[in-house]
């Protein structure tokens, strides 16, 4: 496909060749300049650190350009060195519902798309990412789980987790420790009581990396609400959102409940941590940026709460949700009006938004308060019902699961 940027099968011999060509090129427009080499200047520890700073991209076309540098990125202390950088801008994995046999990823420092393989994913698999790992959960039996790194593909199987084998509604949730750096992993069940619509068994399972184990923290009865497929882990605290049964005559079909793992006190009641959404809530999606809890929803009319307005972007404060910003309506015109029209997932201070209908990417970044469309990506939509989802994820090389 023309103007496609392959990152599986780029090799490094290829990248190799076009950086001397591009050296040799810059030598015969300056014959006269005095140059003087890098590598004779600066002690391995210092270009240690400069290189560890560069895009994730640039660290593997650095390996290329020499015998030295290739050991440099390939090092331990390589990777203690880029461990110590706070963080990646996140990287967006789209994948469609046709069987292409490559997807795509975007980078948004290089503004680029990479042909991407990313292993044990199915389109409608459960997904959840944290400071370079990935964890992926099956949408049958939920009980086939994986965590990967996207970019070494360094991948663990986990042990089936506990409780009822098939729930009728599943979310996973992943939370890395960067200092440690151990990771916790969380899976939310929830399943109707036989023979009572409004009554629903909610019950949460936490693997530590650490032990290699999985403990059921808590089960719990609700009335009128069920669990769904979002949660996310936020300084300790694992948020997950609820849906109304229609019982008890609430204003919105949402909640949030709040349930800290540090705690796991299997005494609490989830009921207790209830706080209301902000509005007639749809297409609600949790995430983590620099440890503050951010939602993204479509905004729905009161009277046709299936039907939305807008969609807009909130923060959570103690218990109080402040609006962050809402997608201007050039924007909002190319995402449709019904419910369930659209992905969104973020990390550190980028939100991506995806029509599930089309593979346009649009990214809001916090720190600006900026929308902008990205690159156009290369996939084409070939059927009027193919569908296109993603995730983000932070592009880290020194975490394992």
């Amino acid at each position: 496909m023309a103007g496609e940027s392959s990152w599986i099968n780029h090799s490094l011999d290829e990248m190799a060749r076009e950086f001397v060509a591009f050296s040799e090129l810059n030598d015969e427009d300056n014959t006269e300049a005095t140059a003087v080499s890098v590598d004779l200047i600066l002690p391995d520890d210092l270009l240690e650190r400069i290189l560890a700073y560069l895009p994730i991209a640039s660290i593997f076309r650095a390996g290329c350009v020499c015998k030295r540098w290739h050991e440099i990125v390939s090092s331990n202390r390589f990777l203690w060195n880029f461990s110590h950088v706070l963080s990646q801008k996140p990287w967006y994995f789209m994948f469609t519902s046709s069987d292409e046999p490559i997807n795509y990823a975007y980078d948004p420092i290089l503004r680029k798309w990479y042909g991407f393989e990313l292993p044990h994913i199915r389109p409608d698999w459960f997904v959840a990412s944290s400071c370079g790992l990935v964890g992926f959960m099956d949408n049958d039996s939920r009980s086939e789980l994986y965590v990967c790194n996207p970019i070494t593909k360094n991948c663990k199987k986990l042990e089936e987790p506990p409780g009822l084998k098939f729930s009728d509604y599943s979310t996973l949730a992943i939370s890395v420790n960067r200092i440690s750096p151990g990771y916790t992993v969380t899976v939310v069940k929830s399943k109707q009581v036989p023979g009572n619509f409004f009554q629903w068994d909610i019950s949460i399972h936490i693997y530590d990396s650490e032990t290699m184990m999985w403990t059921t923290s808590l089960t719990e009865v609700f009335a009128g609400w069920r669990g769904g497929d979002e949660s996310v882990i936020c300084d300790g605290v694992l948020y997950f959102l609820i849906y109304s049964t229609g019982s008890g005559g609430t204003e919105n079909r949402h909640g949030l409940i709040a349930y800290n793992l540090s705690s796991r006190s299997s005494h609490s009641l989830l009921n207790r941590s209830f706080i209301p959404v902000p509005c007639p809530l749809t297409c609600g999606r949790l995430m983590n940026l620099k440890g503050k809890l951010v939602m993204v929803g479509g905004i729905g009319k009161q009277d046709r709460a299936d039907i939305i307005k807008g969609i807009g972007i909130w923060l959570l404060n103690g218990r109080e949700w402040q609006e962050i910003a809402r997608m201007p309506h050039k924007f909002f015109q190319g995402f449709g009006e019904f419910d369930d029209v659209f992905a969104s997932s973020g990390t550190d201070d980028l939100i991506y938004i995806q029509s599930y209908g089309a593979p346009a990417l649009l990214v809001f970044d916090m720190n600006q308060r900026q929308w902008r469309w990205s690159q156009k990506c290369p996939v084409i939509k070939r059927f009027p019902l193919q569908l296109f989802t993603g995730f983000c994820f932070e592009p880290r090389l020194e975490i394992a699961p």
